[in-house]
């Protein structure tokens, strides 16, 4: 019976070796098929535009189906053609952008003990000394405490270099301690600092993505009650409009929401707080 691996880094670290068999270094892998890449970017510059474009031609060639107008079908065939150049344009876009852009993986050599490293690219490679990095910062995204992204950025003399992971790659699912860890390994020798930075974001549509009393209640573990008293003690945004439903028939009638990135960080405090509780009363 297969085994899931406990690596954390198991697909995103590898030991790389030269002609002579000997470790060249340990390699940081972010997009592992270029083919895979290159597809899913291809992909999404024809699924855009006749997104786009459909809500448009669709119902024309409806109407033109059944009015058989000449002029109609013109401007079915028109649309047809700007979106398959709009197709096109976008493909050789994101393409150039992906392949001048895209780093597909950096490796440390010598491993463990890193004097430069390589950076491999789409089309070509460069090589860092290790003495030119300046630090290397692993920033992750999170929005109410789930991950949403992740890149490592390597700043250098020459500037910053980011890396981010490819399409479905293991690097989007790699522990941020591990890396930290990892990473700090392979550069203490050369004196880099290897450093974490968090990207909360707090941004969310109003109201359609705020929180209800209800859902905050059960997020604070506190009756519906206590909610706007809690919230006003933490600071917690609210928020009131009349929904769409009542606007015609009750424009009275208002729901009140809150701030789900202030609410997230208040429920992650409270829960702190009851975690400790018991332990206090145990000392005393």
């Amino acid at each position: 019976m297969a085994t899931r691996s406990t690596n954390p880094l198991a697909g995103v670290v590898s030991a790389t070796a030269t002609a002579t068999a000997t470790a060249a270094g340990g390699r940081l892998v972010f997009v592992p098929s270029r083919v895979r890449e290159f597809g899913a970017t291809l992909g999404g510059s024809v699924l855009v535009p006749v997104w786009v474009a459909a809500p448009l031609l669709l119902p024309m060639l409806v109407i033109t189906l059944v009015t058989e107008s000449a002029l109609l079908w013109a401007i079915v065939w028109v649309g047809l053609g700007l979106t398959a150049l709009a197709v096109i344009g976008l493909a050789l876009a994101l393409m150039v952008t992906v392949s001048a852009t895209m780093v597909r993986w950096i490796e440390f050599r010598p491993e463990g003990n890193a004097k430069h490293l390589v950076i491999a690219r789409s089309l070509r490679s460069s090589v860092v000394a290790a003495a030119d990095l300046q630090r290397v910062v692993v920033v992750e995204g999170l929005r109410l405490g789930q991950r949403k992204s992740i890149q490592v950025v390597l700043h250098t003399r020459g500037g910053p270099v980011q890396c981010e992971p490819g399409f479905q790659a293991p690097m989007s699912h790699v522990d941020a301690e591990a890396l930290l860890a990892w990473l700090t390994t392979e550069l203490g020798s050369a004196g880099v600092a290897v450093e974490y930075l968090a990207k909360v974001d707090r941004n969310f549509v109003c109201p359609d993505e705020w929180w209800t009393p209800s859902h905050l209640a059960a997020q604070w573990d506190v009756p519906v009650g206590a909610v706007d008293e809690l919230a006003v003690r933490h600071g917690v945004r609210s928020y009131q409009y009349t929904p769409r439903a009542m606007a015609l028939h009750s424009p009275a009638e208002t729901v009140t929401v809150y701030d789900p990135g202030q609410a997230y960080e208040v429920a992650e405090e409270l829960r702190g707080e009851n975690n400790t509780t018991p332990e206090a009363d145990a000392r005393r």
